[in-house]
């Protein structure tokens, strides 16, 4: 029978790869589908520096919010900030440099890293403050902006089931982002709520192929109260 090289691996053995410094990738919007297990390693790891990607800035205590709040982060590429308040005050305060993009052109930025292409051309923005010093590309007697591809060190995706080869399983929105960065980064990490037997999966229902994946890590469960749970 084949043998299965076993991806499982504790927390503390997949937070080896994230570092201060690292240029971290993660799924989540407003924390929903973002791994909080992986996330609570990395802050009480000490993890400082980081550079982020990803779609939001989550909520103060939810999410990668908790390290932004905690001032872990130095840099974020995103598409919004506004359910952080944290992030626009350490924003303004010059304590993080925070690069905006709509969310398409991101998903899309994170895409193209991910499949290998050097960028998309796009042409929101133009002749706006984001276009400075943008390489222009013309196509069929139209200008594009030239938006290269987001790769990361490390990405950390939360996901409903995998099985032993890492092919991965989402449930409903919180499918979000993790496709997109469990492909973009050199190293992925997969925080799943159930691992099982390979073959135990319906094909049909794979999101993300386990080739992308490099460890799966068993998660504990979140940990953050959800805005709309507060009274």
């Amino acid at each position: 029978m084949e043998q299965v090289s076993s991806k499982k691996k504790t927390v503390d053995q997949a937070l080896v790869y994230i570092k201060d410094e690292c240029r971290l990738m993660y799924g989540g919007f407003g924390g929903i589908g973002s791994p909080p297990t992986l996330i609570e390693g990395i802050f009480e790891k000490g993890v400082k520096n980081l550079h982020l990607i990803g779609n939001d800035a989550a909520f103060p205590e939810v999410g990668v919010g908790r390290l932004i709040s905690n001032g872990r982060v130095k840099s974020m590429i995103t598409s919004h900030i506004g359910s952080n308040p944290n992030s626009g005050k350490l924003m303004s305060e010059g304590k993080l440099d925070v690069s905006f993009y709509p969310q398409g052109t991101l998903a899309e930025k994170i895409r193209c890293g991910g499949v290998g292409l050097g960028g998309i051309l796009v042409d929101i923005g133009m002749d706006t403050i984001v276009d400075d010093g943008k390489q222009r590309v013309e196509v069929n007697g139209k200008t594009y902006m030239l938006e290269p591809a987001l790769t990361g060190d490390v990405a950390i995706v939360y996901a409903e089931r995998a099985d032993e080869y890492g092919n991965l399983i989402y449930d409903k929105t919180a499918r979000n982002f993790n496709p997109l960065v469990a492909m973009a980064a050199d190293i992925t990490i997969a925080e799943v709520k159930e691992i099982v037997p390979r073959g135990a999966l319906n094909p049909e229902m794979i999101a993300t192929p386990g080739v992308f994946v490099d460890y799966l890590v068993e998660s504990k469960g979140v940990n953050w109260t959800w805005a709309w749970q507060e009274n």
